[in-house]
């Protein structure tokens, strides 16, 4: 197969523009061949879980490697490639994003590398660009800064490993943590104010869990506090399922907060919010 350079595969997203409006096959089966090719080439985001799951890693990696001006023939890559069959689905694109990673790392243009990925047309290229921040060994608050474009990013699954990629860290500095994302919460951009929430929710998903937050959510209250009556409905969800998490350790706290929330602040966000955080407690009573 020949991997095409950056200005090439500049010319070639162009090309697979028409495809851009599809609606996500509803089996595996059922993707168009023509959309398929142009996912493994790195030419095209996915739309829906069936298409990422469809994806041929090896394909995907070699093409991105080429775009950003690595060498997709490269012997770690290729070793990379050779063992992701040994680890589950999700932990594979990890070992991708540790290769490339390195790879850039030798490279001339390192940081003309990086931003190439950053800004690629394939949403699992940003995701792995994205897991670069993890390897980056940066300080919290740089850290915070460099996932900050990725937390922005108008595809949902890269907004996802976005808040994934810093969350060891943060838990391991969790009250300059909460310091340094106050601001977020009143970013105009409702992705940045969705992460500030998603980022440290007490349990999570697919995630370490922040004890600390488990047994004392208070002290992310300055976070969450600006956010419950946000206009966004993606905000709304993430605060009431921070404290839905709250809520199986420290019913008693999320119950009275959120009977404060709502007589401070009747508004439909806040009822919304409060009646989701509630729903565990809902059921047990």
């Amino acid at each position: 197969m020949t991997y095409l350079p950056p200005m090439d595969a500049a010319v070639a997203v162009a090309s697979v523009e028409h495809l851009k409006a599809r609606r996500g096959a509803f089996r595996i089966a059922l993707i168009p061949p023509e959309v398929l090719r142009a996912l493994n080439d790195g030419l095209l985001e996915t739309v829906n879980l069936n298409e990422f799951m469809a994806l041929e890693l090896p394909q995907l990696a070699r093409s991105v490697a080429a775009h950003i001006g690595l060498d997709p023939a490269s012997e770690r890559l290729a070793d990379t490639i050779a063992m992701l069959g040994a680890f589950k689905p999700m932990q594979r694109h990890g070992h991708i994003a540790r290769a490339l990673y390195d790879l850039a790392a030798l490279h001339a243009e390192r940081d003309a590398v990086a931003h190439r990925l950053a800004t690629h047309a394939s949403d699992v290229a940003r995701c792995w660009a994205a897991q670069w921040v993890t390897l980056s060994g940066l300080p919290l608050a740089a850290q915070l800064e460099a996932v900050r474009r990725f937390a922005a990013d108008p595809h949902f699954g890269v907004r996802e490993i976005a808040w994934m990629a810093v969350r060891d860290a943060v838990i391991g500095s969790l009250d300059e943590s909460l310091a340094l994302l106050q601001p977020w919460t009143a970013d105009a951009d409702p992705n940045i104010r969705r992460f500030a929430s998603e980022l440290t929710r007490p349990r999570g998903v697919w995630c370490a869990q922040i004890d600390a937050l488990k047994t004392e959510p208070w002290r992310a209250l300055p976070l969450i506090e600006p956010l419950r009556a946000d206009a966004s409905r993606y905000v709304q969800n993430s605060v009431a399922n921070w404290l839905n998490d709250a809520s199986k350790t420290e019913p008693e706290w999320v119950d009275r907060l959120c009977a404060r929330w709502v007589a401070e602040s009747d508004t439909p966000a806040t009822r919304y919010i409060a009646r989701r955080a509630l729903r565990t407690l809902a059921k047990q009573a």
